[in-house]
């Protein structure tokens, strides 16, 4: 049975090398745009961090909507007043957050650092207890979540200020990170699998 497994995985793992390899000019185009708007973002970071709320808020507005109608659709489901009170929950902060878009991008920033603050405490306390353990990574832990209470620390010393430029500035960075794995699967993929 071992060696079925091991095959079916060896069959799909060619699978998709193959499909890479058919489609890699795709995946470099993917790579190559995902990068410009990253950069494009990092350039004009306050205009990403609108553009991202707006998005956020169209996306909750949308998932209310969808929420309600499906709720009162289905009333006699158990937790219709829950279900209704999801539903509106997305309306309600969807609605705010365009029609109060810059707000909103202090409010999301807001939630960011929060995230924050949490994940870097976290991560120390991960690493500590690692360390106990003598975990060889515990270092690279320890140092995460330091950098990510020093980040919290400037954005939230920053307000309002920084709520202009964090979340484009992330969301660039992390569109570049992306775009750059893509260019390098494509420009790998470009040879056929050995």
């Amino acid at each position: 049975m071992a060696m079925n497994q091991t095959t079916d995985v060896e069959r799909v793992a060619a699978a998709v090398s193959a499909t890479i390899h058919k489609h890699w000019v795709l995946f470099l185009v993917e790579g190559i745009l995902l990068t410009v708007l990253g950069m494009l973002a990092i350039l004009l970071p306050a205009v990403a961090s609108l553009a991202a709320t707006l998005l956020f808020g169209w996306l909750l507005l949308l998932s209310g909507a969808m929420g309600l109608v499906t709720t009162i659709r289905a009333r006699d489901a158990p937790g219709f007043g829950w279900s209704l009170a999801s539903a509106l929950v997305g309306l309600v902060a969807g609605g705010l957050l365009l029609a109060q878009p810059v707000q909103g991008t202090l409010s999301l920033t807001a939630v960011l650092i929060a995230f924050l603050i949490a994940e870097g405490v976290v991560s120390i306390f991960y690493a500590t207890e690692h360390r106990k353990g003598f975990s060889a990574g515990w270092g690279w832990m320890l140092v995460s979540g330091l950098l990510d209470l020093v980040l919290a620390v400037i954005l939230l010393a920053g307000l309002p200020g920084t709520a202009l430029w964090a979340l484009g500035v992330l969301l660039g960075v992390n569109m570049i990170v992306g775009g750059a794995a893509l260019l390098s699967m494509s420009l790998q993929a470009r040879s056929p699998a050995q």
